[in-house]
Order: structure tokens, then sequence, then C-alpha cells
């Protein structure tokens, strides 16, 4: 899955490649275009190239093939000092021995900016982040939202057009990361700032991002906005990574334009949607997400497809209830519904009938 637009582009990765002993890829043939003032997420799991790509666009690795570019300048050459971009990392990476202020003055100083210019970007980044009044203290003085906070003030003080975001929010509880989630965003749409920013918290990259680029084994499995990763996954790593969801193993028995029949692992056939399968007799694994089952007899479509289940355990979550159940042979599909009034609550032992609608059930590579 590659994002080759470069119309557009004020960050682009044009067939980059990173290999750290010249034999295995970490990153394997990247392109990637973001417009200026995207908000991008790298997500995936530990060892999936996302972090290495960050750094190589940061300069603090190099890339062993292709190009990297902003506003289609080649970077691949320029020390990171001379790149112009804000980083913030999980660790804050404050200066202990400085104040805020000093803190913040740093990068200032650094690219030569006058005393007078300096106090007054101070003034407005610690602002913006609602810490004006600590320019006096140390970072040992502050809880690790504050200091997390002085670490964005800094790398926006002086006011670069790309900010680089590593894990930022990792050491924080989570209240105060849900809070900071919707101020990073904030901040970065109000100020038109290009923001890359990587996690393996599927949830914060769904909550914060313009799009989101799905990284496996130095790869991006998919590139898309959040609701479109999340209701259209393109494959069965994508599926299985972003949020809850309920895989059958099968056989294509036939396909016929957007819909396809599949014969279960038990016998039992299914219609759905197919998305990455692409002949008869291709094994395939079939996903639907959780919330997309229904139970309830009047609530169910008349085009539903329906299957026999046995309720193996119920759980009261609070604002939704979580059912396992017993389906096609597997003892793991799990159905979500509302905590509503009119909401049944189903008793482990109950033999039930579910259903959804064939487009909610994907084919995908099994």
């Amino acid at each position: 899955m590659a994002d080759t637009d470069n119309s557009d582009a004020f960050v682009a990765f044009e067939r980059v490649q990173k290999s750290y002993d010249g034999e295995s890829l970490v990153v394997k043939d990247l392109n990637l275009t973001m417009p200026k003032g995207e908000f991008l997420t790298m997500l995936g799991p530990s060892g999936s190239g996302k972090t290495t790509c960050l750094m190589m666009l940061a300069g603090f690795e190099s890339a062993t093939h292709g190009e990297i570019k902003i506003d289609g300048v080649s970077i691949n050459n320029i020390p990171p000092h001379k790149r112009g971009i804000g980083m913030v990392f999980q660790n804050y990476a404050l200066f202990p021995h400085m104040t805020i202020a000093e803190n913040l003055s740093f990068p200032l100083e650094v690219r030569k900016i006058g005393k007078s210019d300096r106090e007054k970007k101070i003034k407005r980044a610690l602002d913006m982040v609602e810490m004006g009044d600590f320019g006096g203290r140390r970072p040992a003085q502050l809880s690790g939202g504050q200091q997390q906070r002085v670490a964005l003030a800094r790398a926006l003080v002086f006011e670069p057009e790309l900010v680089l975001m590593d894990e930022p929010l990792g050491a924080l509880d989570k209240q105060l990361r849900e809070k900071m989630q919707f101020e990073i965003t904030d901040l970065a749409h109000n100020l038109g700032i290009t923001t890359v920013y990587v996690t393996h918290d599927q949830t914060e990259a769904l909550t914060m991002s313009d799009r989101v680029a799905v990284f496996d084994d130095g790869r991006i499995q998919q590139i898309d906005p959040p609701d479109v990763l999340y209701e259209s996954p393109q494959n069965s790593f994508v599926a299985q990574f972003i949020g809850e969801n309920n895989t059958m193993q099968g056989t294509v028995k036939q396909i016929q334009g957007k819909q396809c029949l599949v014969e279960l692992d038990n016998g039992e056939e299914i219609d759905a949607a197919p998305v990455n399968v692409n002949k008869v007799g291709e094994r395939t694994t079939i996903s639907i997400r959780p919330e997309r089952v229904e139970f309830n007899k009047e609530r169910l479509h008349a085009d539903a497809h329906t299957l026999k289940a046995e309720v193996l355990e119920f759980i009261y979550m609070g604002d939704i209830f979580r059912t396992r159940l017993r389906v096609a042979g597997k003892e793991d599909f799990i159905i979500k519904t509302r905590n509503a009034p009119d909401q049944r609550r189903l008793k482990p032992g109950e033999q039930i009938e579910i259903g959804w609608m064939p487009e909610d059930a994907r084919a995908l590579d099994a």
C-alpha cells in the first residue's frame, strides 16, 4: 500500500529504504506524501518501521536508499539542526539545570534570534500551552503533564512548519493523555502545522489524525482517514490491528460483483464483500466488527445474514454490554451492544440468532 500523489506534497518519502546491517530492510520501498497542515499518524507494532521513518525525517537516521523531501527540496544531506523541524519525545528531553523559559530560549538562541524577539516568542509559546506563569520554574518542579506541555511549547517556539512527535503521551495517565490528545490536535490545526505523530496506541491514532499510516514489516499496509481505516480495512493485518474484530476462516465458493459466497470451515455458508480475494477456491478470513452484529429480531434487517449462536459470557462495561458467543464452531465471537433501556441482557447458555448485513462481512486475505 503506497501513497504516491506528489502534486501538493509538503513532506515526501520517495522509494525510501533503510537497513542497519546491509541485508535486512527495516523500511522497504516507502512512498508517502503529506500536504501542508496535515496531521498524520504512523501506527504499528514494535519493529514495524514507523519510528525509523520518523528518525529519518528528523535527520537522526539516514536513508539507505531513496529520497526524503520537504517542500520539494531533498533533505537527505541536511543535518538535523538545519531542517527547521520541531521535535517532541516521550521523555520530554528538557534541560534539568535550566528554567522553563531558558529551555524555550535555547532553540531560539541557536537560531540567533535577538533577546526581545526571544522573550515575545517564549511568552507566546508558553501561553499557547497554558503554562504562562511557569517560566521561572525548573522541570523537576513540574508534574509529568506540565513537563509534556513545556516540551510541546519548546517544539513550537521557533514556529516550525513541521513538528515530529514520538510517543509523546506514553508516560501520562489515561485521563491526562486523553486531554493532551485534544490539546495537541487543536494546536496543530489552529496553527496550521504539519505534524507527523508516532504511536502504537490505536485509539490515539484514530482520535487525533487526519490520516493514519498503518505499518507492518517495514511497509505501509494501508493509509487512510481513521473512519475509512476502521470501516474498510484492506487486509487482515489492518482489520486485526485497528479495533476489535471477529474473524472466521473459509473458502470462496462464488464471486459476483460486490458480493461473494464463502463456505466457512464448519460447513456454513455466508455472503461477504470481496475485499482481498480474487478467485473461487481461495482461502479467506471473514472480518466482522462486533458492533455490526445484531441479535434483537426486531432490529434485524430483512437482508441480514443470520447464524445460530450460544451465549458463553455476558460482561457489563457501563456504556456497553460485551457478549462472547460460540458461533460456527468458534468460541471467541464478540458482540458489543449499547447499554440502552430496551437492550436485553443475555444469559450464559442462552441460544440466540445473530445477524449482520452482507457488506459488513469482509472477505480478506487468509
